[in-house]
């Protein structure tokens, strides 16, 4: 199949290397903390918009993404619902649990209880159940593969993948499975192997005839980009 030119979003982008800081100033919305008996003791932090939410997205990473709700409270976009599973220190144990390709069983174990444990409290304890189209699994560098990798897995329950600068552990499979979720990938023109990476998964889904939107951003690694990005993929898959 003939590859499709990229699609973008168009908004000005600062030209930034820093690193992104936290969202910073006052928040409308709540923060609510939970410990779970995984793996010894897992926290999930959970942004609760001051709306009720009309749509969910679930991250890894969770200590940092969570407070990324401010950035949505600017923005015209739904009330979203983030639901941050917290990631772990140690990096080389943070990559297994992210990606199927490196550590099968611990990316399994994680998998479970990402999917169907902290799925299945967030129901109960927020009193949502928001459908397919309204979820959303999301990511940046390693838990952008993770994303990939939960979206293709489980496209039944998340209907959109949010995906920045993913890794190059995880790669798309030779024969992609059906149905495919709607996927958002973003990465920067100053992190060529990151980049590389999105591309690779950009035409690997359309080649699959999935509904791809592939932005090419100015900024390196960890860049302002991640977060200027995370509310457009947030009206692109669930309206403004």
């Amino acid at each position: 199949m003939k590859k499709q030119a990229r699609n973008h979003v168009d908004r000005k982008l600062h030209e930034s290397d820093a690193a992104p800081a936290n969202p910073t100033g006052a928040v409308s919305g709540e923060f609510v903390n939970e410990i779970f008996e995984y793996d010894g003791g897992r926290q999930v932090t959970v942004y609760v918009p001051p709306d009720p939410p009309e749509a969910i997205v679930f991250s890894g990473d969770g200590q940092g993404i969570s407070k990324w709700g401010r950035l949505l409270e600017k923005a015209d976009v739904p009330s979203t619902m983030i639901v941050g599973v917290h990631g772990l220190t140690d990096e080389t144990l943070r990559l297994h649990e992210y990606s199927p390709a490196l550590e099968a069983e611990r990316f399994a174990a994680h998998e479970k209880f990402f999917v169907e444990d902290v799925r299945r409290w967030t129901e109960s304890r927020f009193s949502v159940a928001l459908p397919t189209e309204r979820t959303a699994v999301f990511g940046v560098s390693a838990g952008g593969e993770l994303a990939l990798a939960l979206g293709l897995r489980h496209p039944r329950i998340y209907g959109a993948v949010f995906c920045a600068s993913p890794g190059g552990g995880y790669k798309p499979p030779g024969v992609m499975p059906s149905p495919l979720p709607r996927t958002y990938l973003v990465a920067g023109t100053q992190e060529p192997f990151f980049l590389e990476n999105a591309r690779r998964w950009a035409d690997a889904l359309r080649d699959a005839d999935a509904d791809v939107v592939m932005n090419e951003r100015a900024g390196s690694h960890g860049g302002a980009f991640w977060q200027e990005e995370f509310p457009l993929m947030v009206a692109w898959a669930f309206g403004r």
